[in-house]
Order: structure tokens, then C-alpha cells, then sequence
């Protein structure tokens, strides 16, 4: 399985710059606000651990699940298999996830929160892909980096549940 790993596309230490980057952004962007940070699981919860901790305010935390994928394509149906426990009424959500390829998850959780009265939902992803989007109009407020339309593995990504635990992003074939 590993040897279907072709290339670093990402190494560790530009994610590690532009993790700092993007907390120095949500930092100063959300000052004098009461910020939920909520992480798609299980994709994003490494990227989450170090994101938050370059966030440089109180914050508060929770978790969700959202399935929309088989496999590797999308079904295009997105489910909330765990939701978070924590009130967003009043508050501003910032929803971390891993990657965004068609965008149909990302838009369902948006209007998920916006409906409990959340002050404001932003996203901030690790990865985006651009060129897989179907959802044209949704907007990702926060983007670690642009990667292009081929599967990743590592920093938390996987293939059928294994490789999450590469520090930088590959490129994989399966």
C-alpha cells in the first residue's frame, strides 16, 4: 500500500509555516469574539490540533462526523452521523476540515450551523481542490493550500483508513 505513495506534494515543514500562517489570520480576524473551532472528523483532527494551538485566543472546541464519500468519489449525499455538542447560538463557528473537493459537505454543515443561529460560520481547510468543486458558490475563508485533482494521504488524510499518519501530503494511486 505505501509503495503506491508516487511524491511528497506537501512536506512538513511548509504545512507547519502555513499552519502558523493561517492561526495568525483566524487570530487576529477573530479577536473580541467567542469562537467555536469544530473538526470534521477524522480527517481533519491533526491539522485541527496544530491549528488551534496557533490560534492565540480562548476558544472552544467540538467535533462532528460527515460522510459523503464511497470510497474515493462522492456520493453526492451528505450525512451528520455525530453532531457537535456544544451551543453555537450566538457564536462564531469556524468549521475545520481536512480537504474540499466537490464542496457538497462543507455547503451541507454551512447551513447546518446557520440554521442553530451561529453569528457566523467561516471555513478553514487544509486543502482545497478547486478544480473538483461542484458546489460553485461556496466560500472557503481560510485555505492552507490549493492541491490539484489527484488523492492525497497523509497529515490526517487516508486511504480506507490507513496513512493518516504520514507528516507530510502525498500523492497516492490506489
Amino acid at each position: 500500500m505505501y509503495d503506491k505513495c508516487e511524491q511528497i506534494l506537501i512536506s512538513r515543514e511548509s504545512i507547519q509555516q502555513r499552519v502558523e500562517e493561517l492561526g495568525r489570520q483566524i487570530t487576529e480576524d477573530y479577536k473580541d469574539k467567542e469562537l467555536v473551532a469544530i473538526g470534521v472528523l477524522r480527517g481533519s483532527f491533526i491539522f485541527l490540533a496544530d491549528l488551534v494551538r496557533a490560534i492565540k485566543m480562548p476558544l472552544s472546541l467540538d467535533f462532528m462526523i460527515a460522510k459523503s464519500y464511497v470510497g474515493t468519489e462522492t456520493s453526492g449525499e451528505v450525512r451528520i452521523l455525530k453532531d457537535v455538542d456544544v451551543k453555537v447560538s450566538g457564536k462564531h463557528v469556524l468549521i475545520v476540515e481536512d480537504i474540499i473537493d466537490s464542496g457538497f459537505t462543507l455547503s451541507k454543515l454551512v447551513g447546518h450551523f446557520e440554521g442553530r443561529n451561529a453569528a457566523s460560520v467561516k471555513i478553514c481547510t487544509m486543502l482545497n481542490k478547486p478544480s473538483r468543486r461542484v458546489v460553485k458558490d461556496l466560500h472557503v475563508d481560510y485555505v492552507g493550500f490549493d492541491v490539484p485533482d489527484a488523492f492525497v494521504v497523509g497529515y490526517g488524510l487516508d486511504f480506507n483508513d490507513m496513512m493518516r499518519n504520514f507528516p507530510e501530503i502525498r500523492i497516492y494511486k490506489p
